[in-house]
């Protein structure tokens, strides 16, 4: 099973006003709020960081200075630095829905989803109407494996801003996930109708085209996606996977190992990787390939199973019957070949110890 992509958060705004300024210290620090909003506006996150510090100077407790610093340091990916600014800036005003959000967002970014949900939720009691907040709740809610929760959310996402881009992509994610692929064509579309030049629309179209059937629309589709932005490791993995299925074995090895050579440790990309070694007959490799992506995904049932064959080629019928029941336990099927295959290994064995 491949796993393309994650669920795109939404963007965060920046606080761009204060309350009027009563003391100098006050003004001097609403001067250098603005001062690092206009540095944050032209991508110059060092610069903003050390403006919204000077604020936060002049008076420690300007929450926003606190809040546009967490963003700064989010986008820097200094998720330590963006947490604990996102901390202070809701100690200092507890109902700041846009703090909560910008620190769901960065709780996602270190995986505690549970915590981020409830960020996100908090900003819902806020502001039910924050389309934003509907969005990103259900961008985490993917990431936890509950696809259709999430649709929940980006149901409402749509509901009260039918322009984002992102929610109508990340739907279709979802739905592509539950295996509703007209569904997710269409959601697609019209994400792509919004905002022609996201690469993960492009790349969840060519998910969903590859669910279907159709390997030259996926590819077509997965070309684009790494045109825009071609340091996507899961991209390449996604073209790889769809190369190997039009049995363009140069091709899918050349885009797996690119993804590899981007992101090492994506467990997809092995399991891949293993099953190109694994058509050309390469059984040591393809397990090697294989190992690695258990080493980093031990739940990755596609794997046991497809390395239970390449071991049973090689006679190794007890290690093999191992990887099948894993396989089994973890939802993944054997395909009706590797049963017939075992069944033969078994029935060999069986004769030579006669």
């Amino acid at each position: 099973m491949l796993r393309p992509i994650r669920f795109a958060l939404l963007l965060l705004a920046l606080t761009t006003s204060v309350a009027q300024a009563q003391t100098s210290r006050a003004a001097s620090a609403a001067s250098y709020l603005e001062r690092g909003n206009e540095w944050m506006a032209k991508g110059e996150l060092d610069r903003a960081i050390a403006d919204y510090g000077l604020a936060i100077t002049f008076d420690s407790r300007l929450a926003a200075a606190y809040y546009n610093r967490s963003l700064a340091r989010e986008r820097m990916r200094d998720l330590a630095g963006a947490l604990s600014d996102c901390n202070r800036a809701i100690e200092l005003s507890p109902h700041y829905a846009d703090a909560y959000l910008n620190r769901g967002v960065v709780r996602c970014a270190l995986g505690e989803f549970d915590a981020a949900i409830n960020d996100f939720t908090k900003v819902i009691e806020i502001n039910p109407r924050d389309a934003r907040a509907w969005g990103n709740r259900g961008a985490a809610r993917g990431q936890q494996g509950d696809p259709a929760a999430a649709i929940a959310d980006f149901n409402q996402a749509i509901k009260l801003d039918s322009r984002n881009a992102d929610a109508w992509r990340n739907r279709c994610y979802a739905r592509y996930r539950l295996g509703a692929l007209d569904a997710a064509l269409a959601d697609c579309e019209r994400a792509l109708k919004l905002e022609a030049r996201n690469a993960y629309v492009w790349n969840s179209r060519g998910l969903a085209r590859q669910g279907k059937g159709n390997l030259d629309g996926a590819i077509s589709d997965f070309d684009r996606a790494i045109a825009l932005d071609p340091q996507r490791a899961d991209f390449y993995n996604n073209r790889g996977r769809a190369w190997l299925w039009k049995d363009e074995i140069e091709r899918a090895l050349n885009d797996l190992n690119r993804a590899l050579a981007l992101d090492p440790k994506l467990a997809e990309a092995w399991n891949n990787r293993g099953l190109v070694w694994f058509s050309r007959g390469d059984f040591t490799r393809a397990i090697a390939d294989f190992d690695e992506a258990l080493k980093l995904n031990p739940r990755l049932a596609d794997a046991y199973g497809s390395r239970g064959i390449a071991l049973l080629m090689q006679d190794r019928l007890a290690e093999a019957e191992a990887d099948f029941a894993r396989c089994r336990e973890l939802g993944g099927t054997i395909k009706p070949e590797a049963e017939r295959l075992l069944r033969e290994v078994k029935q060999k064995r069986a004769l030579k110890e006669q």
